[in-house]
């Protein structure tokens, strides 16, 4: 009897679920835009939160929340001391690499890899917002290393040689077996990104192949034992653009991805992505995405097997509102917000708020990877207008706005003394663009894109320069990062008023 009265109520939710999902639920990917690679996803009742990587930016990894999948705000970053996120003078391939979140009776765990120092480490929270503990360091190496708990149990998976399983102790990080190579791949580049999850009795392994560009792409295997061994899907890759079908989208290079179940039933996947810009070319960085999943024959189906577009209408259970365009003005009055980062970790004597100024005290070029005084924001739309205005405060000051991929790759409005100049750095390039006198000591200094395809600079409302947005994209400049806006000074004093920021 207790087995029917089981099999019934099954049966009721299951029907329950599949009338409920019927409602139009429109998704606007990228979910969350700009630089924002390798995505991790956990739910806690009707709460998601998300992490990303950061690399050589300080305060570290990035996390958003969301209770419909569609509209996230940033409640903080999960490293933010020293202690946490030494970067030393890491660079855009150093730092914090991918980044997994999980929960696990009343504690959120943060596991990631500080390639720069420290290897792999995890810290732990009550509260996602934080205090977020100090790092616990994990003998495992490899990178993008991921949690399973279950049974009792806490299992890590990542890849040092090829996708590579161990259990571990949660608390202190002790290594209680030793690591079995689980699975290699369908046999694509750069076997990485690896998630264990348990459904219908099946492990399943999911991963990334092919390397973050153009070929990137997600598989999975699966077992009836967590130590294997694995099956491949029989219709691998089971996401990725790189097919004919979507060869001509604007979004690319889909994969890293990490799956996660609402409390309707229904699966989803976030995964990273790129938008296209000026030709085969990004610059924003690689973005967050996601993308509904439904299972068939015991194996995970994403988008039903279409590509993945900016708008997509799926069905849910629940509606969401469209995300708005970002529009805001920083007046300096009251500490940063969340989404401001420094390179490195930063001199914070060299950077004063008093009186709605933000003062920076130069030390050294933009160019030089030993923690230059900058503070920015990750630029989130291809269409954007942004503005400051900065006075010189000592007699060789030099400072300004800068649109920052990396150290070998930036477009900045340097002011100094008399005049203001566009310096342009590219590798072995370093030139200046354009040049205007300026009278006086104070400045407003822009840059608009209108189109995601161009920059255009300008000193006091007059043209300095402009640049196409491809000089500054990851293929041509290389790194793993995505534009930054920011303020900075390489020389003496300089104060700004304001710092606008505008989606167009």
């Amino acid at each position: 009897m207790k087995r029917l009265l089981t099999t019934a109520l099954i049966a009721i939710f299951s029907l329950a679920v599949s009338f409920a999902q019927n409602v139009d639920l429109e998704i606007h990917n990228p979910i969350i835009p700009g630089y924002h690679p390798d995505p991790s996803i956990c739910r806690v009742g009707n709460d998601y939160y998300i992490v990303n990587s950061s690399f050589q930016y300080f305060p570290g990894v990035p996390i958003y929340h969301s209770t419909d999948l569609v509209n996230w705000e940033q409640i903080g970053n999960v490293l933010d001391r020293e202690s946490q996120i030494p970067l030393m003078t890491a660079d855009s391939y150093g730092g914090i690499f991918a980044t997994t979140i999980r929960y696990h009776e009343g504690t959120y765990y943060m596991v990631t890899t500080n390639v720069t120092t420290g290897g792999n480490f995890f810290v732990t929270a009550k509260d996602p917002k934080g205090p977020w503990s100090e790092p616990v360091y994990l003998k495992q190496g490899g990178i993008d290393p991921s949690f399973l708990f279950e049974d009792g149990k806490c299992y890590m998976v990542s890849n040092p040689n090829g996708i590579v399983l161990c259990e571990i102790d949660p608390v202190t990080g002790e290594q209680l077996t030793e690591s079995k190579v689980l699975w290699y791949g369908t046999g694509g580049r750069y076997a990485e990104g690896p998630h264990i999850y348990k459904k219908d009795g099946w492990y399943y392994l999911l991963i990334s192949e092919g390397g973050t560009e153009m070929g990137h792409g997600l598989t999975v295997a699966r077992s009836r034992d967590i130590w294997g061994p694995y099956e491949s899907n029989p219709v691998n890759p089971i996401l990725t653009q790189f097919r004919q079908v979507s060869q001509g989208h604007q979004i690319q290079g889909t994969g890293h991805g990490d799956f996660v179940q609402a409390p309707d039933g229904s699966w989803w996947v976030v995964f990273l992505g790129f938008r296209r810009y000026g030709g085969d070319f990004h610059h924003l960085g690689r973005e967050t995405f996601i993308a509904p999943v439904t299972w068939s024959n015991g194996w995970p189906v994403i988008n039903d097997g279409q590509p993945i577009m900016e708008e997509m209408t799926v069905k849910a259970s629940w509606t969401a509102a469209t995300p708005a365009k970002k529009a805001w003005k920083e007046e300096f009055d009251s500490p940063l917000g969340f989404g401001w980062v420094y390179l490195q970790n930063p001199e914070m004597s060299r950077y004063k708020m008093d009186k709605g100024r933000l003062t920076l005290t130069g030390n050294i070029p933009l160019a030089d990877r030993d923690h230059p005084t900058f503070v920015g924001v990750r630029q989130e739309s291809p269409a954007i207008q942004v503005e400051t205005k900065v006075r010189l405060d000592s007699p060789k000051a030099k400072a300004g706005l800068v649109v920052y991929q990396n150290h070998n790759g930036f477009a900045a409005i340097r002011f100094s003394k008399g005049k203001a100049e566009l310096h342009f750095k590219l590798k072995s390039i370093d030139t200046v663009l354009g040049e205007l006198p300026v009278k006086g000591k104070e400045a407003v200094l822009g840059v608009v894109s209108s189109d995601g395809n161009m920059y255009e600079f300008t000193i006091d409302g007059k043209p300095l320069g402009r640049l196409e947005t491809s000089l500054l994209s990851s293929e041509v400049v290389g790194g793993f990062t995505g534009v930054v806006l920011g303020l900075f000074a390489e020389a003496g004093t300089a104060s700004f008023d304001y710092f606008d920021y505008q989606e167009k």
